[in-house]
């Protein structure tokens, strides 16, 4: 059984693929993701302010809450709390490349075109196989239109595209406007694959104190639908390979994922809350599943179920939407809704 697949033209030996998370941090960690079967690994990331104390946004960031950056696990209201610098980063992927035998993708988090985007070359000498772009920008500012949040990140990735040849990806948030027009500028601009989505970390307020706290709540299978139905969606017709990152946590949902259009799955929160060796069991289970079904490679699979391979491609659109309401509406458990409607107890 073929379980190989093809992400920004690397081969990995199984769709499975560790996001950017702290696991990454000890080359002995990253071994037994390896051994326990990953395809590639992500790494964590190196944030802008890592590279560039000297940002016109490091002020912004710390005044403000932290915890916002997809990967932060604690407020760092000064720089000694950075537990890595561009230089420490780049060392990382260099003993990871010897230590390894897998592809080993770096990860860059910014939101400017400032001068941290020149790391991007250290990082390809340094051996990386591929970037990951993590734009993760919240626009707070009333003057700041969609069309400029957009062409930031288009632009961060034609810098970084000046300055390397391994493939780049670019790693989104779900909550851009024209989410099919932006992955097509991306592409036109030089991604090799797009990454969906990336989770938005939000802030707490404890009343006790009458602060502002992080809460860092791990993922749930559930919320893998978002990016599921854009990947089905963009399948076939944006020339690009996807991954998709988030909500995976188990064999079905890796499928999911694949037949929806991805080449490869990515997952952080089940590693973290379960150990690598998750993504021996969940091998299994593919293999069972395509065994049970006849297919012989992952390939097969492919967006198999994507919008442009349904019978009913409106099941990712709009029509699908009123469906939902009223399939509950006419459901049991709508029941007890009825019920209190009907004696005139809801407006």
């Amino acid at each position: 059984m073929d379980l190989t697949t093809n992400y920004m033209g690397l081969t990995l030996k199984n769709p499975l693929v560790p996001s950017a998370s702290p696991l990454s941090r000890n080359i002995d960690t990253m071994r037994r993701l390896e051994d326990a079967g990953a395809g590639a690994i992500v790494l964590y990331s190196l944030f802008e302010e890592q590279a560039t104390l000297e940002s016109n946004l490091l002020d912004h960031y710390l005044n403000y809450f932290t915890e916002a950056f997809a990967e932060a696990t604690d407020w760092y209201p000064e720089m000694r709390d950075y537990q890595t610098g561009p230089e420490e980063y780049v060392e990382h992927i260099r003993k990871a490349k010897e230590a390894l035998d897998i592809p080993i993708i770096a990860s860059l988090n910014g939101v400017s075109r400032g001068g941290w985007l020149s790391y991007a070359k250290d990082i390809e000498q340094a051996g990386a196989d591929a970037l990951e772009l993590n734009v993760y920008y919240v626009a707070t500012d009333p003057m700041v239109g969609s069309e400029d949040v957009e062409q930031k990140t288009v632009d961060i990735l034609k810098t970084v595209r000046e300055n390397v040849c391994i493939p780049v990806a670019v790693k989104l948030s779900p909550y851009y406007s024209a989410t099919a027009n932006l992955a097509q500028r991306l592409v036109d601009a030089g991604a090799s694959a797009l990454v969906l989505f990336n989770r938005f970390y939000q802030p707490d307020l404890d009343l006790g104190k009458m602060e502002v706290v992080p809460r860092l709540v791990l993922s749930t299978s559930e919320e893998m639908r978002l990016p599921l139905r854009w990947v089905a969606i963009l399948y076939g017709r944006i020339p690009v390979d996807f991954a998709i990152t988030t909500g995976v946590h188990t064999h079905e949902d890796a499928i999911k994922g694949l037949v929806a259009g991805a080449k490869v799955t990515m997952m952080a929160s089940e590693l973290l809350s379960n150990g690598p060796g998750r993504i021996s069991e969940m091998l299994e289970g593919i293999r069972r599943w395509m065994d049970a079904r006849g297919y012989e490679s992952v390939s097969e699979m492919q967006g198999s179920m994507s919008q442009q391979r349904v019978d009913d491609p409106a099941a990712f659109e709009r029509a699908n939407y009123m469906a939902v309401l009223q399939s509950w509406y006419n459901d049991p458990a709508g029941q007890l809704f009825r019920d209190v409607l009907n004696r005139g107890q809801v407006g």
